[in-house]
């Protein structure tokens, strides 16, 4: 990631949660750490679990997630070779309901069904990782509303100004931004809002430390303590409107069987199958 015009710590904590999302985005990643949630398995348990994958494309993912440091491979006893979770896998799977709790709120399912949790994520995390939108994200909730020039002397303080604008037209089209109308200020919407818990709990990650740290996250954080977490399985079908618009939720606790199915057919190639986010 660039280097922008914010405080270097600021500027330090978007490159580190750039980075994570840069992992686990790259499509089936994170069905792959879902298949190994109950433990090691060898390549072939593995490979059985997503059968829609070739070896082809199945090998370089597993090799990919071995070199962020996600999965490791080692011998068993029979010399087998196997691959589990990392520590920092097994603390990655910990946020991943933070991103269906928010998808629930604020992604409009395209055929009027709630999508299974493991799309959820999915749409959720394509959204996140447009280019330039973290930085952006991060400015407009730490100052408000922001003009575009003000906003590209933070974001991209090295480049024409007038580049900031096709970053911003993407994050109103997706509806984490809003603005009333040209020349005019952006500011967050109710959908960008929302994303404090997300963005709090991938920080905390990122940087190695406690989930529990999440809300205290200075941009993203909330000053009152987090409710308990409740559980949830994905097909639970829940009021949206007794939920108000915006509102920010802890993460959950979940079993890995509610978030993934080997069964799961392969998607479209289509980013985003709910619609976007509500405007």
């Amino acid at each position: 990631m660039a280097t922008t015009g914010l405080p270097p710590d600021t500027n330090a904590d978007i490159a580190r949660v750039t980075e994570a999302l840069a992992m686990i985005t790259p499509r089936w990643n994170v069905r792959i750490l879902l298949a190994l949630a109950d433990g090691p398995l060898r390549y072939t348990a593995i490979s059985n679990k997503l059968p829609w994958l070739r070896d082809g494309q199945l090998h370089p993912k597993v090799r990919s997630l071995c070199e962020a440091g996600l999965l490791q491979r080692t011998e068993d006893p029979d010399r087998h070779i196997i691959y589990g979770h990392t520590q920092r896998a097994t603390t990655l799977l910990q946020v991943l309901p933070a991103l269906v709790t928010w998808a629930e709120q604020h992604l409009e399912p395209a055929d009027g069904t709630d999508p299974p949790a493991i799309e959820q994520i999915e749409d959720s995390l394509t959204l996140l990782t447009r280019r330039h939108a973290a930085a952006i994200l991060w400015v407009l909730k730490s100052r408000g509303e922001t003009g575009g020039r003000a906003m590209a002397r933070l974001v991209m303080p090295d480049r024409d100004w007038t580049n900031i604008y096709p970053p911003l037209r993407q994050l109103v089209a997706d509806g984490l931004v809003t603005t009333d109308g040209t020349g005019q200020p952006y500011r967050l919407s109710e959908s960008g809002q929302g994303l404090g818990t997300v963005f709090g709990a991938l920080s905390a990650w990122s940087a190695g430390q406690p989930l529990s740290q999440a809300a205290q996250h200075p941009v993203w954080g909330r000053p009152n303590p987090a409710p308990t977490p409740r559980g949830w399985v994905s097909h639970q079908v829940k009021s949206r409107s007794s939920v108000p618009r915006g509102a920010q939720t802890t993460p959950t606790t979940w079993q890995s069987r509610d978030l993934f199915s080997h069964a799961t057919p392969p998607r479209p190639q289509t980013a985003l199958t709910t619609g976007g986010p509500r405007r």
